[in-house]
């Protein structure tokens, strides 16, 4: 939602100026009524919840959808709204972007008063954006892609809690039934957890990410990610290393020489995310210079 958030800010003076003249060109249908505000909703598509309210901003009507009429919201103080006052134009005011408590959207709402009675219309923030043409939505393959993620974001989680159950499995094993309690018996169960917390972070950043709509694709988030998920990888090969060390000096020394090149990768992994980090933190302070 962050990327059409921009989006919207970067066209706002564009976008408000469309909602502002098409309402004034409609001003005709401007009556308390539900029936005449419903209406309003064959002139702007994007608009997703329509009501009135008195001088003192008190709502007087009920939340008059498209499809439907919601008595709950009646006598609500709508004051609050006149704090997010983005723009105002004469007597039609704009707020900025926010999250709907009636949708659970983003949206802005547009007010104008017309005597004592004060009109608010809450229009989706992504739905103005397609019908200006400022991004593209297909509403059947939203759906699609958002039920692949979700599917494949529940695999994951699935599988680090075997990773999970497995370390706990392994361990118990090994110390009541096999009685050998020893490094490897320790270190196993420990890559297990490791690598069960990177899939189960992975997996709940892609869910909030891609399901639930709490961020949108953004260059420094997915560095971020990049990060987290590499750094719970370099811990369980460091682990793993540690644990082969162990192992050949006690058995076998003559085949150091193979735990050494593990170590070296795992080095050559921490050095490719060091210069990834400080790559991705340099290419913002790039691109402003250059603007």
């Amino acid at each position: 939602m962050q990327e059409f958030i921009r989006l919207y800010n970067a066209h706002q003076s564009e976008i408000e100026k469309f909602l502002i003249e098409t309402l004034r060109n409609n001003c005709h249908l401007m009556s308390p009524g539900i029936d005449t505000l419903k209406q309003f909703y064959s002139v702007f598509p994007s608009l997703e919840l329509v009501y009135t309210t008195d001088e003192q901003y008190i709502q007087n009507s009920p939340n008059i959808y498209a499809n439907s009429i919601g008595q709950d919201a009646m006598g609500k103080n709508r004051q609050y709204l006149m704090t997010r006052v983005h723009t105002k134009d004469q007597e039609v005011s704009l707020t900025a972007p926010y999250i709907s408590s009636a949708t659970g959207k983003s949206c802005v709402t547009m007010m104008i008063s017309e005597g004592e009675t004060t009109y608010f219309f809450d229009f989706s923030v992504v739905e103005v954006l397609r019908r200006l043409g400022l991004v593209e939505l297909h509403p059947l393959f939203n759906k699609i892609t958002k039920s692949f993620y979700f599917g494949i974001g529940l695999s994951l989680m699935f599988f680090s809690l075997m990773s999970i159950g497995y370390a706990f499995y392994d361990y118990f094993w090994q110390w009541l039934i096999e009685g050998s309690y020893d490094l490897e018996s320790v270190f196993k169960p420990i890559v297990a957890l490791t690598m069960g917390l990177a899939i189960f972070d992975l997996a709940k950043t892609l869910m909030e990410r891609e399901v639930f709509f709490k961020a949108y694709a953004d260059k420094k988030d997915e560095s971020r990610l990049l990060s987290k998920f590499l750094i719970a990888i370099i811990i369980a090969l460091s682990i793993e290393a540690l644990m082969v060390v162990f192992k050949i000096a006690l058995n076998d020394p003559a085949q150091m020489l193979y735990a050494l090149y593990l170590i070296i990768g795992i080095a050559l992994i921490i050095l490719a995310l060091a210069f990834y980090a400080k790559w991705n933190t340099a290419q913002p302070v790039a691109h402003k210079k250059t603007e």
